[in-house]
């Protein structure tokens, strides 16, 4: 770490839990982040301006108009862009010194496992349990960690899925093979600043894994109720009949 290394993390590195050896590993460390929209957006920005260094960013969808209530890493000049292109200019100009790789069409199968292996985490920021059930299931077959959100009208939730464990629940130990797909912000809103709050959960949940900081959320389910500001953290058992992580 540089002079100016040092100085733009100084905040962080004080912080006794993560010090100069924990600012190395988030140098270091290489984020999946899939969905760069209301999650991905806060997500995204909070773990380059924390300093981890390479990112690789995944969406196959374009700006629209509607999206800038609340997907902060796009702007108006934006619109008609792919979201990959509109985050990797912003992350450039918050902190030119992280790497950005970007792929802007759908994953799944050997390509999705390629990208998830190559990462030390995965940062799940998509909108519907297709997508959440694929890079699930890709994580637990190359056991790398996943910090899974949603966030939807008032409501959010976070939680961290840890296949390095052998105890550890998979999402699909939270809902088995239930799924609504419509369940979406198109389809039924969300407020603005929640999707903040989901997502920045998110990162912090990720740098705690890469630096090894405090516990994470690995075997629990945290739901915020925005409508009271209401908190509740919930245990999450293996599912031993869990067509995903029984298996692996």
């Amino acid at each position: 770490m540089n002079d100016e290394a040092l100085l733009r993390y100084s905040r962080q590195i004080m912080l006794p839990e993560f010090d100069v050896a924990g600012q190395q590993a988030l140098l270091d460390a290489h984020v999946l982040v899939v969905g760069l929209g209301g999650l991905g957006s806060p997500s995204a920005l909070y773990l380059a301006a924390a300093g981890v260094g390479s990112l690789t960013l995944v969406d196959h969808d374009t700006v629209d108009v509607s999206n800038l209530q609340r997907q902060i890493i796009h702007d108006q000049a934006s619109v008609g862009v792919a979201k990959v292109d509109s985050a990797a200019v912003r992350i450039a100009s918050l902190n030119p010194d992280t790497r950005v790789e970007t792929i802007a069409t759908r994953l799944d199968g050997p390509e999705l496992d390629a990208v998830v292996a190559d990462a030390d985490v995965v940062l799940d920021g998509t909108d519907n349990f297709v997508a959440r059930y694929a890079i699930n299931a890709a994580c637990v077959r190359n056991k790398t960690p996943l910090v899974s959100g949603a966030a939807i009208r008032l409501e959010g939730q976070v939680t961290v899925i840890d296949p390095r464990r052998d105890d550890a629940p998979c999402y699909r130990c939270l809902y088995g093979d239930a799924g609504d797909e419509a369940l979406n912000c198109a389809e039924n809103g969300v407020a603005a600043p929640l999707v903040g709050i989901v997502g920045s959960v998110q990162a912090m949940e990720a740098m705690k894994i890469i630096a090894g900081v405090g516990e994470s959320l690995a075997g629990y389910v945290v739901h915020l109720d925005a409508k009271r500001m209401e908190w509740r953290k919930l245990k999450l058992t293996k599912d031993p009949d869990c067509r995903t992580c029984a298996r692996s």
